[in-house]
């Protein structure tokens, strides 16, 4: 049993995947090449957005829009502390200060509550300048962004959706990466939609924005390739990877679907013993990941083992939360301060979650859970 089937959906498109990449070996443009630009094309469309820049990676993504905001030293970006490290990561990077705010016990997603506290305190310590908050669309499920777009407008805050997991998700008819002033994704192989190796994009109706973001991928430049207006980076998409997610992007909507489906099965056998994540009324998950709190650290214990007995495989996302973390332990935070976070890092766990389950899979599962 596999924790994500990539080998499934590659036989359902391995045609389609080597004639397009026979493509790009042909016309030899391996980096930027024009499946790149069909690719921003199909994607800009297919979430409802002017413009969509695609990046060497999810962590690049996030990083590239900080830059093209001056975002820097004597700066704060708040962030939730229950996420991957690259949310957080990047603002660091860039010598600003990541202030992190605590999740919802329900959807683990940012809790605006806790968002407008955080905010309130900076502005009274008045020793930083708040600038943007960073909120995750956590396993698929996409933030409360009614809510933290009010907060940010009241503050006059920047709002940078991570979609890295949620792309494919919606709130209403809105779909994930369309939220905030810019939006970023991940094309890493396990995401819902993923490639063969890193890439990312970002997701903008800014257009001077987008101007900036093109620069800043290609090392600022302008113009010319040696005519260089602004510090950037190396962020480009190579062409092959392109050319696997327009591959994959045939088979998208398909997989989200099957992945609802998963959800659901799981769901109505396991939310009478386990606390699931919550998916608000008019929300839909990418499913990226299904999670499941456990009674506690001794249990999920228990729980995982026995399931590896089982030939299950399992995961924990995210096993310490990120104010709890070595590169992090100059902003003074301890055990205690995000107290709903410490308990999901301590009883959290994920399985099997992929278009390719079966009811004979899901079956196997649940009675390896409930026994």
């Amino acid at each position: 049993m596999q924790f994500i089937d990539l080998k499934t959906q590659q036989q359902r498109i391995r045609q389609d995947v080597e004639k397009r990449i026979l493509t790009v070996l042909d016309h030899g443009r391996y980096i930027m090449g024009p499946e790149v630009k069909e690719l921003e094309k199909q994607l800009a469309d297919y979430v409802g957005v002017t413009h969509c820049i695609t990046c060497s990676s999810g962590t690049d993504a996030l990083l590239m829009p900080l830059m093209a905001w001056d975002i820097g030293p004597g700066d704060t970006v708040f962030v939730p502390t229950f996420t991957f490290i690259a949310t957080a990561e990047m603002v660091q990077l860039l010598g600003a200060t990541p202030v992190f705010v605590d999740i919802e016990k329900d959807t683990f997603n940012m809790d605006p509550l806790e968002l407008e506290k955080k905010i309130s305190q900076i502005v009274q310590k008045g020793n930083l300048n708040p600038r943007a908050v960073i909120p995750v669309d956590l396993f698929g499920l996409p933030a409360n962004y009614q809510e933290i777009q009010k907060i940010a407008e009241k503050y006059n805050l920047l709002v940078l959706e991570d979609g890295a997991q949620g792309f494919g998700g919606k709130i209403g008819d809105q779909k994930v990466c369309s939220f905030g002033d810019a939006a970023t994704t991940s094309f890493f192989p396990a995401k819902p939609l993923g490639a063969y190796g890193d890439g990312g994009a970002v997701f903008t109706n800014d257009d001077a924005l987008a101007e900036k973001l093109e620069s800043i991928r290609v090392h600022g430049k302008g113009g010319d390739k040696y005519d260089n207006i602004r510090v950037g980076i190396n962020g480009r998409m190579d062409s092959l990877q392109a050319a696997v997610v327009l591959s994959k992007l045939t088979l998208f909507d398909d997989e989200l679907v099957r992945r609802e489906k998963w959800a659901r099965a799981y769901s109505d056998q396991l939310a009478s013993t386990f606390r699931l994540q919550k998916i608000p009324e008019s929300y839909a998950s990418a499913w990226a990941q299904y999670s499941l709190i456990t009674k506690g650290n001794e249990h999920r214990d228990e729980v995982m083992n026995k399931l590896k007995n089982h030939g299950i495989p399992t995961m924990i996302y995210y096993p310490i939360p990120l104010h709890l973390q070595t590169t992090f332990k100059h902003l003074n935070n301890g055990i205690g301060d995000y107290p709903v976070s410490e308990d999901a890092a301590d009883c959290i766990f994920s399985i099997p979650m992929h278009p390719y389950l079966d009811d004979e899979t899901i079956h196997q599962i649940v009675r390896s859970l409930l026994d």
